[in-house]
């Protein structure tokens, strides 16, 4: 089951999500931005949110009425058997309603906090309150059969039928079964392949691992073929384990993919039999398949972590201007699976609150091609890695210098990590979503900065820009140490630009103390800006008109030259 989410409307809630805090100390709080203070990461629209972290398979423990939850949710609500569980807990913690996942574990976490608060959950599923168990949920490293036969056996036991149970089971030595050792009705516990029938709740151990060669043509489909010849019931297939010198080839991805299990990787061995003894000796040994497949099945069910390693993860991510809600849900998702966070330490801060087992990585700003090589040394070791970017981590950001250490990279084990840039919302697109529409038309983006390219060349992209009448975007405008290239800058668009050309001057967009001004470029003057400044200089085109509400829209019409 992932981390649950705690999730607050008000200050009233608060002591009562630290109490469930303390219980599950991964969790994050999320309170409404208006009305928390303290929480953990807040959020604008309560509805959004939650639908959000349930279409991210995120157990919800929502502090409020139960009616709320149940109306926001209602629109992404899919079968049953495939939600997360989903919780209403009253403000002072009084009260603990299981609303959704039934089959996700969703009354074993009621259980859990009812206890933590000192109160009794609200259970009303009827064959966890006769039996103490959900038969329909059985624990990690198990898989339940059918679930509309599930559901017609748990029906005959509540209607009085007696059941016999074959196999270990050990979580079921507690619950209140009717048993009897002639009864028709079956819970059978194991890995063998057997035909469905009303009479038998089937329930597979995940005990079985398939090491596997990806040359072997239709990969899933062999794997399916040998587990059926042997017997072995699919839903027992814990993992596929192949060699670490095809961690990168995706057809492994593509077969883990289609059987729905994790793919795990060893170092190499003379055939496959031989990876699998050597990955899990204290096992049986394994039955080869022909030459590029072999089963090993073990008593108990697979400690998924402890068998080889999975491949290391390594996503780029931009933060966009810095406001949680103009954040891509996919970076979000990422932030949350990461094990290693590397970036500039201001860059961190912001894509945080962490878990307490993620680990921060913080370096000064100057340090990307440093930090780009550690978080492949992560990745490579079969981490989690994201490293951090604000605005878009293709623009002036982090994506090129990771594509740089890895293009300058001759170490299979960082060209075998998985790979990924996400994007994010930039700055210049913030500022101009802020101003109206300053880059409507074709805009040309440059970075004043000369730390990384000569200023003639900055200079010359510049004078060809403007003579293009492009509008303008300003990335690294000014700083101490270069505090007179935003003047000369200015000096080169004004050779092509009229005075009244109007220039958009956002600083901190996206971020708490945001400002916007709207400048002409004959007002313009260096003392106005600074390096947390984006400058959006317009071209010929651009118009201001006033705001209903103060201020002026800018906009670069589509249209150029003759106005239609």
């Amino acid at each position: 089951m992932n981390t649950p989410a705690i999730v607050i409307l008000g200050n009233g809630a608060l002591a009562t999500a630290r109490a469930l805090q303390q219980l599950y100390p991964q969790a994050l709080i999320h309170g409404l931005a208006e009305r928390v203070v303290g929480a953990d990461r807040v959020y604008h629209d309560f509805g959004a949110t939650l639908r959000e972290l349930y279409q991210r398979d995120t157990p919800i423990l929502a502090l409020c009425a139960a009616g709320i939850v149940i109306r926001s949710l209602a629109p992404v609500l899919l079968e049953k058997g495939a939600e997360p569980p989903v919780l209403a807990v009253a403000e002072d913690g009084s009260a603990v309603v299981p609303l959704l996942g039934g089959l996700g574990g969703v009354n074993v976490l009621a259980r859990e906090i009812a206890a933590a608060l000192a109160v009794a959950p609200a259970i009303t599923t009827s064959g966890e309150l006769r039996f103490g168990t959900c038969l329909l949920n059985p624990p990690d490293g198990y898989a339940l059969g059918d679930l509309e036969l599930g559901k017609r056996f748990v029906s005959d036991l509540l209607a009085g039928e007696t059941v016999r149970v074959e196999g270990d089971a050990p979580w079921l030595a507690q619950a209140r079964l009717p048993e009897a050792a002639q009864s028709r009705l079956a819970i059978h516990i194991g890995c063998d392949e057997r035909e469905p029938s009303a009479n038998e709740l089937l329930i597979y151990p995940r005990n079985v691992l398939v090491a596997v060669d990806p040359r072997l043509p239709a990969l899933a489909d062999a794997v399916r073929a040998a587990l059926h010849e042997a017997r072995i019931a699919q839903p027992s297939l814990a993992c596929l384990l192949a060699a670490d010198a095809d961690m990168a080839d995706p057809r492994l991805q593509e077969a883990a993919a289609a059987l729905g299990v994790p793919l795990r990787f060893a170092p190499a061995a003379d055939d496959v039999a031989q990876l699998a003894a050597r990955a899990v000796p204290q096992w049986l040994p394994p039955t080869r398949v022909g030459d590029s497949l072999a089963i090993a099945v073990a008593q108990q069910p697979i400690d998924i972590a402890s068998i080889g390693r999975p491949r290391g993860r390594l996503a780029v991510i931009g933060l966009g201007p810095g406001a949680s809600d103009l954040m891509v849900p996919a970076v979000k998702a990422e932030l949350a699976r990461a094990n290693d966070v590397l970036g500039y330490e201001t860059y961190v801060r912001m894509a945080g609150p962490f878990r307490p087992d993620q680990v921060r990585h913080c370096t000064d700003n100057r340090e990307e091609m440093q930090r780009a090589r550690h978080a492949f040394e992560l990745a490579a070791s079969g981490r989690s890695v994201v490293v951090v970017s604000s605005g878009d981590p293709g623009v002036f950001a982090m994506a090129a210098a990771v594509l740089e250490a890895l293009h300058e990279s001759s170490d299979p084990s960082w060209h075998s990590v998985e790979l990924e840039m996400l994007p994010g919302v930039s700055a210049s697109l913030a500022t101009a979503a802020q101003a109206g529409a300053p880059l409507g038309h074709d805009f040309c983006v440059i970075s004043l900065s000369d730390n990384l390219k000569p200023w003639d060349i900055i200079e010359k992209r510049l004078d060809l820009a403007c003579q293009a009448d492009l509008a303008l975007a300003f990335y690294n405008p000014i700083s101490r140490s270069r505090p007179w290239q935003l003047g000369r800058a200015l000096e080169i668009v004004r050779l092509h630009r009229l005075p009244e050309t109007p220039v958009v001057l956002g600083r901190d967009i996206g971020r708490p103390g945001q400002t916007l001004r709207v400048v002409t470029l004959g007002a313009l003057t260096p003392e106005q800006v600074d390096m947390r400044t984006m400058v959006l200089v317009g071209s010929s085109t651009t118009c201001t008109f006033a705001r209903a509400g103060g201020g002026e829209w800018v906009y670069t019409p589509r249209w150029y030259g003759q106005k239609r």
